[in-house]
Formats: C-alpha cells, sequence, structure tokens
C-alpha cells in the first residue's frame, strides 16, 4: 500500500511539474487582432 501511494504522489509532482514546465515554456499568448463593430444606442 506504501509504494502505492508514493507512486501516485511521485506522479502527482511530475504532473504538477510538466505544467508548469508547459506554462512557462509554452506559447500561450492569444492571438491578437482588431476587431471594429458598430453599435447603435437607443437614445431618445
Amino acid at each position: 500500500m506504501g509504494r502505492l501511494l508514493k507512486l501516485v504522489l511521485f506522479l502527482l509532482v511530475l504532473g504538477f511539474v510538466g505544467l508548469v514546465g508547459y506554462a512557462y515554456l509554452g506559447d500561450l499568448s492569444p492571438e491578437q487582432r482588431e476587431i471594429t463593430l458598430p453599435v447603435g444606442l437607443n437614445v431618445e
């Protein structure tokens, strides 16, 4: 039972390190573009 717990803990730590590494090294910047939409106002 202790070996299984150590394996699960190791996999959790490895997954966390992988997620942090991907967040820092992966290209997570959004695509930027200009959007122009007309806005109709009902002001009387």
